[in-house]
């Protein structure tokens, strides 16, 4: 829904209560955020029963490809994951379901996200290329919403403005035509060549509609997260952890609902707490197509922000006193059970054998939600490209292909998703086009190692601020702040020394190989409306100052 027509209504509302003197400018900015929240919001129907469709009643003869189960996390720190030594609230919540994922086949402890932001990461994840290909480089965004995020967030009390672009707003297509082109090839389209029935449950991202849609883009089923509240706030089974100062979790408090819809149809509620109910589902969906080959991908929303636990889990974890991040421990508690009763299913349906499954997240973890410690020891948040906001936990399993206790100490990224999913089901990459990910499977499956590694070089980019890895050296470069760091990660991985001052050369060189990735390369479909200050080192919550390092962020 547009809000252009909201804005309108709540400035003119403002203009009269202005005149009346009767409402300070705090509550100005409360009367805007419940019109844009309110206005036209659409209302899920009561809960309907999916319809997954069913497979053949016994299996066909001969061999069959392997299942294909990709999990995907939205904004979970790499901390946040018992595997990497730490875990939540200083290791008092394990993830013993995602670490028993990992200890049973390859490890990536160098991987990293496509971007540091939910919807081009998964662009890259579903197509294994770069934006430098497709375009799709930005968060797609509500035509007003950067006026209100800018209404809220520059209140004074911070060192560095939220820019606002009005003539790069008013370019901005509507919002259904803002997606990743469907002339791109997704893996579950590579997957439907091979006779796959591909099922998406979850959050999804990359456009609606029929040209960007879930079901556009290859797909036969798909369970869409239509908005994303984990409960409705007011339900009995619900412990919410709103925060105050941060302009995006306002939004979402105001806007959301808790609705999902199935291939298209209407909007209804979910059956239960989210991260739960796609479980659920997921588990049908495993049951419906036990006897032929299936590609599930389980998109989960949490942990993303709204922080809402279910009551169970935060009841679970009273030795937390501090009440959000309880919230986020329940919610890292429910997305590690979901794992756990996914492999269940896969073993109690006898497919556990001869089923790849593939576990990250989009990015790294969020400074906005106040936590400081779900990257570490990393710097940095999603929406920046150091450490903290893309690298993320990546797992493969394949029982009798992948050794339990693999690692892969080489940088991998979420480009290497397709060709290495199409490899193990024998499906082939598209042939017309630049495919820019890796097929990890050679590395991973115990055979002769190939003597190079999977990539020469990995690339980011949103905008003006842009980065590469090669060699073990990292460059990130940008022009608000016009500022470089270079990072030698090979004995800084934490990216403590900026040595950009000092070895001129080596930025030299890696401005040049940025370039030549960038040369010919496809413009950004639709502009970025604003750019978020992110201070690198400190939460949203806690007082910045203008001697902070940060980075602006386009979208």
């Amino acid at each position: 829904m547009s809000l252009r027509k909201p804005l309108v209504v709540a400035a003119a509302v403002l203009a009269v209560i202005g005149a009346l003197g009767v409402v300070a400018a705090a509550n100005f900015r409360e009367i805007i955020l419940f019109v844009v929240g309110n206005r036209g919001k659409e209302i899920p129907g009561p809960n309907i029963e999916v319809a997954w469709r069913q497979g053949p009643p016994q299996p066909a003869a001969g061999d069959r490809p392997p299942n294909i189960v990709f999990i995907l996390a939205d904004d979970l720190g790499i901390n946040d994951i018992s595997t990497y030594g730490g875990g939540v609230a200083q290791g008092r919540v394990p993830t013993p379901n995602i670490d028993a994922l990992a200890a049973s086949g390859a490890v990536m402890p160098w991987a990293y996200s496509g971007t540091a932001a939910c919807a081009p990461s998964r662009a890259m994840l579903m197509t294994g290329r770069y934006p430098t290909r497709h375009g799709f480089e930005f968060t797609p965004t509500p035509p007003g919403m950067q006026r209100m995020m800018t209404l809220f967030y520059n209140d004074g009390t911070r060192p560095h403005r939220l820019i606002h672009d009005a003539e790069a707003e008013k370019a901005l297509p509507p919002q259904d035509r803002q997606g990743l082109p469907g002339s791109e090839v997704t893996v579950a389209e590579v997957l439907k060549t091979r006779g796959y029935h591909t099922v998406h449950i979850g959050k999804w991202h990359l456009g609606e509609g029929k040209e960007f849609g879930a079901n556009a883009q290859g797909f036969d089923e798909s369970l869409l997260m239509a908005s994303g509240m984990y409960l409705p706030p007011d339900d009995p089974q619900v412990v919410n952890a709103k925060q105050p100062f941060d302009p995006i979790d306002r939004f979402l408090w105001a806007r959301m609902t808790h609705a999902a819809q199935f291939n298209g149809g209407p909007l209804f509620a979910p059956r239960g707490y989210l991260t739960d109910y796609y479980t659920d589902e997921a588990v049908k969906v495993i049951r419906a197509n036990r006897n032929r080959p299936f590609f599930l991908y389980l998109a989960h929303w949490g942990v993303h922000s709204p922080l809402q636990a279910s009551k169970a889990d935060y009841d679970a974890l009273p030795q937390i006193k501090d009440h959000r991040l309880r919230v986020y421990a329940a919610m890292v508690r429910a997305l590690d059970r979901s794992v756990g009763r996914v492999m269940q299913e896969l073993r109690d349906q006898g497919l556990a054998e001869n089923t790849v499954v593939i576990f990250t997240s989009d990015n790294g973890g969020a400074g906005y939600i106040g936590l400081p410690e779900v990257n570490k020891p990393y710097r940095g948040w999603k929406l920046t490209f150091f450490e903290g906001g893309i690298r993320v936990p990546y797992f493969v399993s394949w029982p009798g292909k992948i050794a339990p206790g693999t690692r892969l100490p080489d940088p991998v990224s979420h480009l290497d998703l397709l060709p290495t999913v199409a490899a193990a089901a024998g499906a082939a990459p598209p042939a017309d086009r630049p495919i820019d990910g890796a097929n990890l499977l050679p590395y991973v499956t115990g055979g002769p190692r190939p003597a190079s590694p999977p990539h020469q070089a990995i690339f980011w980019q949103d905008g003006h601020y842009q980065a590469v890895l090669k060699d073990g050296w990292k460059l990130q470069t940008s022009q608000d702040p016009k500022k470089d760091w270079l990072f030698h990660l090979t004995v800084d991985p934490t990216e403590q020394r900026n040595l950009a001052a000092t070895n001129p050369a080596k930025v030299a060189e890696l401005k040049a190989a940025i370039a030549e990735h960038r040369r010919g390369a496809r413009g950004a479909l639709y502009p970025a409306a604003g750019q978020m200050p992110v201070v690198i080192d400190k939460t949203l919550e806690q007082k910045a100052t203008k001697d902070d390092e940060y980075i602006y962020w386009p979208g």
